[in-house]
C-alpha cells in the first residue's frame, strides 16, 4: 500500500518500502527547473567558497551550466562518481549537487590523509549535519553536542556481551512470529518490511528492553520516524542553505512521531528518574541499556524527557535505515544463489555447538563475516563516505588548494569496484576476506568492522561508525539464524533484485520478495 505525505503545498509520494521518497512529482520537477538554478547561480557568484581551480564532472562549473551537472548527479550519482573516479583516481574533482559543490577525494594515499586530519581542520559531524540535514531534523544541538557518540562507542560496545543473548532471544521470537512455521511449504515474504520489523524490535531489545521492544505501536513509529527523517533529508537537500530554516517548517511528521513516541517512552523515562532521585544514581537492578544511559546523560545537561526520546528515535533511526538495508542486501544475495549456504551453515552450526549463541561465537564466524563484508562492498549504503567540511582553508599534498566551508567526500561504489583495492572487484565473492585472513594471517585486517582507504562503507578513521560493532553482531546473529533455520529463495530464481539508487542513498529493491521455508527443527 502506498502513502502520500503533503508538506503544505509540496507533495512527497512514498510507499513504506521506499524512504527514499520520489522526486518525480510535478511539483518537485516544477522547483528543481526554477528554483534549484537560481540558487546555485547565487551560490556560485558570492559563495567565499571558490572552487573553480577543481575539475568538475558532468556539466560546467559555469553557475548556470552547473545546473546540468545537478540534474545527472540526481539521476545517476553512482555514474558520475565512477565517471569522476576513473578521469582523476588519486586526485580530486568535484561534482554539483542541489545546495553546493562537493568535492570528492580519491585514491588510498588522500583518503587516508583526509581522515588523519585534525577536527579543528575539518569536521564529520559538520558536513554530517549538512549532507543528512540532522542540524533541521534533529536540530542544532546534536552538531553542537553529540554525546549520543560517546555513548555508543563506550556503553553499547562494552556491553554487547553481557547484551548478546537478549538480542538473540529477540531475534529468534521475531523471525518466529513474523515468518510462521508451515512445515514445507514456501512462505512468501516482502523481505524488506519485514527485515525492518525484525531489526527495530532486536535493536530495541537493547535500546529499551522488554515490554517496549515488543510493543507494535511503538515500533510502528520508530519505523516511521526512519521513513520520515529520510524523506525529509531527501526534500532538504532540493533547497539552499538559507531556505532550509524554512524548508523544515514545512514538515511536520517529525515532531507528529517524537510526540507519538513520548506517549510510550515517558512513563518508563519517569519511573526511572523516579528511582534515580528516591535510590540514587546506582540502585539496584539499575537497567543496563540505551534508554537508561541517555537518562544518565540528559540528567547532567538539565533537560527534559522530549531530549530522551528524540536521542532514542536517532538511534533507532540509525540503527533502523542502515541495518535493515545491509541485511536485506545480503539476503537477496543468499535468495540468489543457495549455494552459499552450505558452507555458512556448516561454519554456524560447528561454532554454536561449541559456544552456543554468544558474541564470542558471532566472532569465530569467519564465512559468515566475509559474506556481510562482501554484500556491505558490493551494494553499498551511501553514494559518498569520508564526508568532512573544511573548518579553515589548507592544502592537500597533491597541491590542491581547499577553502574553508567545502564539503569533502569520498565515493563509496568507485572504491570498492577498484581493481587496484579488490581482485575481480564486479564479482560478488561471499568468502574473499576467509582468503585474505589465511594468506596474511592478520587478526583484524578484513573484519566485517574494519576499515581503511580501499573499504570505507562505515567510514574511515577516527570518526567511522561508531555503532558498528553493535550493528555486525546484531547482522550476525539474524543471518546465522536465518542460514541454520530455513532454506531461503527469490521469486525470479538466481535473479538479484536491483538496487534503487538515488544521490543522497542506495537501497534494496524495495518490492522484492523472498521465500522462505523452514528447516527441519534438529537442524535449529
Amino acid at each position: 500500500m502506498s502513502s502520500q505525505v503533503k508538506l503544505d503545498n509540496i507533495s512527497l509520494s512514498h510507499s513504506p518500502a521506499d524512504p527514499a521518497g520520489s522526486a518525480g512529482t510535478p511539483s518537485l520537477i516544477a522547483y528543481l527547473a526554477y528554483v534549484v538554478p537560481v540558487a546555485l547561480l547565487l551560490y556560485s557568484l558570492f559563495s567565499p567558497t571558490n572552487l573553480r581551480h577543481i575539475p568538475t564532472e558532468g556539466a560546467s562549473s559555469l553557475p548556470l551550466l552547473s545546473y546540468i551537472g545537478v540534474r545527472d548527479y540526481l539521476r545517476d550519482a553512482k555514474g558520475v562518481l565512477q565517471r569522476g573516479y576513473t578521469k582523476h583516481k588519486g586526485k580530486v574533482f568535484k561534482v554539483a549537487f542541489t545546495d553546493r559543490w562537493l568535492v570528492v577525494v580519491t585514491g588510498k594515499k588522500l583518503v587516508d590523509e583526509l581522515q588523519r586530519l585534525p577536527d579543528d581542520a575539518v569536521s564529520f559531524v559538520e558536513a554530517a549535519g549538512d549532507l543528512s540535514a540532522i542540524r533541521y531534523t534533529f536540530g542544532e544541538r546534536i552538531i553542537q553536542d553529540p554525546y549520543h557518540v560517546p555513548i555508543i562507542r563506550t556503553h553499547l560496545t562494552k556491553h554487547l556481551a553481557p547484551m548478546f543473548s537478549d538480542i538473540y532471544d529477540e531475534v529468534s521470537a521475531a523471525f518466529d512470529e513474523l515468518i510462521p512455521r508451515t512445515g514445507d511449504e514456501w512462505v512468501s515474504v516482502h523481505a524488506i518490511k519485514v527485515i525492518r520489523s525484525i531489526v527495530a524490535r532486536a535493536s530495541n531489545r537493547a535500546f529499551v528492553g522488554l515490554p517496549l521492544c515488543r510493543n507494535t505501536a511503538f515500533l510502528d513509529t520508530a519505523i516511521d520516524f526512519t521513513v520520515d527523517v529520510a524523506k525529509a533529508r531527501v526534500f532538504l537537500a532540493l533547497f539552499p542553505e538559507v531556505l532550509k530554516p524554512l524548508a523544515v517548517k514545512m514538515i511536520k511528521s517529525i515532531d507528529t512521531r517524537v510526540q507519538e513516541c513520548m506517549q510510550h517512552l515517558r512513563p518508563f523515562i519517569d519511573e526511572r528518574m523516579r528511582f534515580a532521585e528516591e535510590l540514587g544514581d546506582d540502585w539496584s537492578d539499575k537497567p543496563s541499556d540505551m534508554l537508561q544511559w541517555i537518562i544518565d546523560e540528559v540528567k547532567t545537561r538539565d533537560s527534559s524527557a522530549e531530549e530522551v526520546v528524540r536521542m532514542i528515535l536517532l538511534m533507532n533511526f540509525a540503527a533502523i535505515f542502515t541495518s535493515s538495508n545491509s541485511f536485506t542486501y545480503a539476503l537477496y544475495h543468499l535468495a540468489a544463489s543457495p549455494e552459499f549456504a552450505a558452507p555458512l551453515r556448516e561454519e554456524i552450526e560447528a561454532v554454536v555447538a561449541e559456544d552456543g549463541w554468544t558474541k564470542i561465537s558471532m566472532g569465530k564466524m569467519w564465512r559468515l563475516d566475509s559474506f556481510l563484508r562482501e554484500s556491505q562492498r558490493y551494494n553499498g549504503i551511501n553514494p559518498v563516505s569520508v564526508m568532512r567540511k573544511a573548518m579553515k582553508s589548507f592544502t592537500l599534498s597533491d597541491g590542491t588548494y581547499i577553502p574553508k566551508g567545502t564539503t569533502l567526500v569520498t565515493p563509496a561504489l568507485a572504491t570498492h569496484f577498484d581493481s587496484d583495492n579488490y581482485v575481480n572487484p564486479t564479482v560478488f565473492d561471499p568468502f574473499r576476506y576467509v582468503r585474505e585472513k589465511e594468506q596474511d594471517m592478520s587478526a583484524v585486517k578484513h573484519q566485517f568492522v574494519t576499515t581503511s582507504p580501499e573499504y570505507v562503507s562505515f567510514g574511515h578513521g577516527k570518526h567511522a561508525c561508531p555503532g558498528r560493532f553493535f550493528a555486525a553482531n546484531e547482522l550476525k546473529c539474524m543471518m546465522a539464524y536465518v542460514v541454520v533455520n530455513y532454506d531461503v529463495k527469490l521469486e525470479k530464481e538466481g535473479v538479484l533484485p536491483k538496487n534503487v539508487h538515488t544521490a543522497t542513498s542506495i537501497a534494496p529493491n524495495p518490492e522484492a520478495r523472498v521465500f522462505f521455508r523452514r528447516r527441519k527443527p534438529s537442524a535449529a
